[in-house]
């Protein structure tokens, strides 16, 4: 890391509870196991992370940037490494098992990589330490910071960062005819679907496989549905509404309904893959890899991966049109860890500069700008993913597009502005009862006779009042 050594001993020097000494209580990071009094020692040992499966692969960007804490530590002589747990099952899967060892003490993990919508549920309980507000700084794009905070508080520091992205078959759009096949940031989701028309008129002109306009993650077991249907009220309406700062519903059925319309026009058979509605990231990425679809909603990793089997000139990636939903994972130091402060500069490092740096080389979305647009910073305590300008030629395998400065091609003027406009979830500790309440109804509509948006509004609004407080 650029002057790590420098940074690493002031880190060391200033242990993570004396910085939370001007304003946290004495459940603050760094105050030791509960029951513990603040200031206790440390013993040097393992710091384990819990964290879900890393899109990147076995060894991969986060597995490398613990490796190098790691050699630092050693040569400092500290005592302490730092272990990566990987988690089983999907996104809901991980956080039934973290609740579940955190409340019950059972696993000793001291720190947690959490999903976004997470943090108020994990806060709220006490499962995780409030941190210094300080660990986000003004370099960390705004609408993400927002994420790690609950309650006017932070308790995460943003570790990779997501957003609603739109991929589309530019030989497609050429093959039928289209005048201008790329997809800007100004195009209107009405722009899209006249796209597809376009692609449903000259069928006889695209590969066999092709089968429907678009597809995405719409399957009602789990966070897709929510994440697309957000994405439509959001483009329509105003998401944060839906919520108070306390994590209350304050929503209302004539909002609600609009948000239905919008998502009824996205999703509407005549332009969707019949296959969306049972699929998740998986599913939908492999349907359009193989061509069957013109156009896809994805994340951020689908560039590197698509890039492994579609050239530029086949592929396309825009801005979502209208507003694209937040994800990512944020990093927590659990309550229970008794190497709080350890932990804290493990996460300092983790969520750094270079850190993030490498993180967006690897395909993810990093959480700070000067990963985007600060050519100083560069990724050197990482192997140089296979491709970039500084991979060893022998080794340059990786065809995702890049700039110049070793960036994914996409990055500062793509996947940094679709961050900063990007909305969030509802917030709220209860955040596990809203999204089961939204999908269980807006799942209606694929139903034999489903309702009218005006019928679903009302009886999603009715859902929501009793699943959250304040309704």
């Amino acid at each position: 890391m650029r002057h790590r050594n420098r940074v690493r001993a002031a880190l060391v020097a200033v242990p993570l509870a004396v910085l939370l000494a001007a304003g946290c209580d004495g459940g603050g990071a760094g105050s030791g196991k509960a029951g513990q009094a603040p200031g206790t020692v440390e013993t040097p040992g393992e710091i384990v992370l819990a964290s879900g499966r890393d899109v990147t692969g076995k060894g991969g960007v986060r597995q490398q940037l613990i490796d190098e804490w790691n050699r630092q530590e050693d040569l400092h002589g500290s005592g302490y490494r730092a272990r990566l747990v990987e988690l089983p099952g999907s996104a809901d899967q991980q956080r039934s098992q973290l609740l579940g060892a955190l409340q019950s003490g059972s696993a000793e993990y001291d720190v947690v990589n959490l999903d976004v919508t997470w943090v108020p549920e994990f806060a709220a309980a006490g499962l995780v330490r409030q941190l210094p507000a300080g660990l986000v700084d003004a370099d960390v794009v705004p609408s993400v910071a927002a994420t790690a905070e609950w309650d006017g508080k932070v308790y995460a520091a943003p570790f990779n960062s997501d957003v609603g992205l739109l991929f589309y078959r530019r030989d497609y759009l050429e093959a039928a005819g289209v005048t201008h096949p790329d997809v800007g940031g100004d195009t209107s989701w009405p722009g899209v679907l006249e796209l597809i028309e376009a692609l449903g008129r000259a069928r006889d002109r695209l590969p066999a496989a092709y089968e429907k306009g678009w597809t995405a993650q719409l399957d009602a077991s789990y966070e897709g549905l929510t994440v697309n249907g957000i994405e439509a009220v959001a483009s329509v309406s105003d998401v944060a509404a839906l919520t108070d700062g306390a994590g209350r519903y304050t929503g209302r059925a004539d909002g609600l309904r609009v948000g239905i319309e919008e998502f009824r026009t996205r999703t509407q058979a005549s332009y969707t893959l019949p296959a969306a509605a049972q699929s998740d990231e998986t599913d939908s990425l492999t349907d359009f890899a193989a061509g069957r679809t013109g156009f896809l909603r994805h994340w951020p990793y689908a560039y590197r991966t698509l890039h492994q089997s579609l050239s530029p000139q086949e592929l396309g990636v825009a801005p979502l049109p209208g507003r694209a939903v937040l994800g990512g994972q944020n990093l927590a130091v659990t309550r229970g860890s008794e190497r709080a402060d350890a932990a804290g500069r493990l996460i300092r490092f983790l969520t750094g500069r270079e850190s993030e740096r490498c993180l967006l080389d690897a395909g993810f979305a990093a959480t700070r700008v000067s990963a985007y647009v600060d050519d100083g910073v560069q990724c050197r305590v990482a192997r140089a993913p296979a491709g970039s300008a500084t991979a060893p030629a022998g080794e340059r395998t990786d065809r995702m597009p890049r700039d110049a400065n070793g960036r994914p091609a996409y990055a500062r003027e793509i996947l940094l502005p679709a961050l900063r406009r990007a909305v969030q979830r509802p917030r709220t500790p209860l955040y596990g009862a809203f999204t089961q309440t939204f999908t269980a109804q807006l799942a209606r509509l694929r139903g034999a006779t489903p309702p009218t948006s005006a019928e679903l509004a009302e009886a999603l609004d009715a859902a929501l009042r009793k699943a959250l407080p304040g309704g």
